[in-house]
């Protein structure tokens, strides 16, 4: 079978979209006086990767999901990549149906994030047993950095081991750095004199890229599918820098008693609602503030304050948000487990004595409870 989107004509190096120099305001868009620039990169790419701007056109999320289905009709290696910082909101739900009888390795990037000290093989038990959970069937589970080049040695060992030839496909939700594995692929084992545009912004990359490995064989970056259940699809994107950590989060450990609440700028609240005195970690980027107050002071702190005390975001930029929404859970005794919100990070209960808890977050943002990571 054909690789889907395998059509001539020339393409961004960036991001993989057909070129064109006819509509500004066009995914795609090139000057005519560039068009003959090699490697040959749209001024959205450009822009993003010189400038750091966002970009006002946005890609259709059918075509990501029509191009993540026709990886199912192939026969090559494919490689999941999540984010271990948002594991829940990064992995693909359902991807066995896109990918068919295809082999699956699981790569959990941004590894660097996590506290120094974390045992390994934990962390990858743990990945191991939720991706089961979700139905999802792996060859093997790879812990990485893209960013700091941890874990790449094995992880290039392993995708020879497993691709035998083939293809690898390359897939994942937005900004989990699949680009920026994929520009370690070139660097290191392609002639290919271009890169693929990298950046914090969602929706990066547009279309199927081809990187050459051998005459047969390429790594194939697909476009990232985007999940609004997280919280950086919801927010405006000028905060993104501050919500998603860029070097490993200090957790920070708060001694409450019931009724206490802590406010993560206005995009986040914690209850603890019943329960004995006991210790809460936090476990979220540390250009969050995090303030404390008595939950029957609670409403009335994010009515007076939201957007000017408790920021981010600004009380402009809070009006376009969806209303926080309030999530109950009920801990039983014993039990090791976070208080996880998508995009945001995760509040780890350390009591043993059990407790009901409510978590406030943006309606629609993916929140649950899940056995402690750490």
């Amino acid at each position: 079978m054909a690789k889907p989107n395998a059509a001539a004509g020339p393409r961004c190096a960036g991001c993989g979209i057909a070129v064109q120099a006819e509509n500004k305001g066009a995914l795609g868009y090139v000057p005519k006086a560039a068009l003959e620039r090699s490697p040959l990169v749209c001024q959205r790419c450009f822009r993003m990767k010189h400038y750091n701007e966002a970009s006002s056109v946005t890609p259709d999320q059918g075509e990501f999901l029509r191009l993540l289905n026709g990886v199912g009709g192939t026969d090559s290696l494919v490689v999941h990549i999540v984010d271990i910082y948002d594991f829940e909101g990064s992995l693909i739900g359902g991807l066995q149906r896109f990918v068919g009888a295809n082999p699956v390795v699981l790569v959990v990037n941004k590894i660097d994030l996590l506290p120094p000290g974390i045992n390994p093989n934990r962390i990858r038990n743990w990945v191991q047993q939720r991706a089961k959970e979700e139905g999802l069937r792996t060859v093997e589970v790879l812990l990485v950095s893209a960013k700091r080049g941890t874990g790449f040695e094995r992880l290039a060992e392993t995708l020879e081991s497993h691709r035998r030839g083939r293809d690898v496909y390359i897939v994942g939700a937005t900004n989990v750095g699949k680009s920026s594995l994929v520009n370690r692929l070139i660097s290191d084992y392609s002639d290919l004199d271009a890169e693929v545009t990298v950046s914090s912004y969602p929706g990066t990359t547009l279309d199927l890229i081809h990187i050459p490995l051998d005459d047969e064989a390429s790594v194939i970056d697909t476009p990232g599918i985007v999940y609004d259940t997280r919280l950086t699809e919801r927010v405006p994107k000028a905060y993104l820098d501050m919500i998603v950590p860029n070097k490993p989060v200090k957790p920070a450990t708060y001694q409450l008693d019931a009724e206490q609440t802590l406010y993560f700028g206005a995009l986040a609240r914690f209850d603890f609602v019943e329960g004995a005195h006991q210790s809460f970690t936090c476990y979220v980027s540390p250009s969050l503030t995090i303030h404390r107050t008595k939950l029957a002071r609670a409403d009335a702190l994010y009515a007076d304050h939201a957007g000017e005390l408790l920021q981010p975001p600004t009380k402009e930029d809070l009006a376009s948000m969806p209303p926080l929404t309030k999530h109950r859970f009920r801990i039983k005794p014993g039990e090791e487990v976070d208080l996880y919100i998508s995009g945001l990070g995760w509040i780890r209960a350390n009591g043993k004595s059990g407790a009901i808890v409510d978590v406030h977050a943006p309606k629609g943002v993916k929140t649950i409870m899940r056995p402690a990571l750490i």
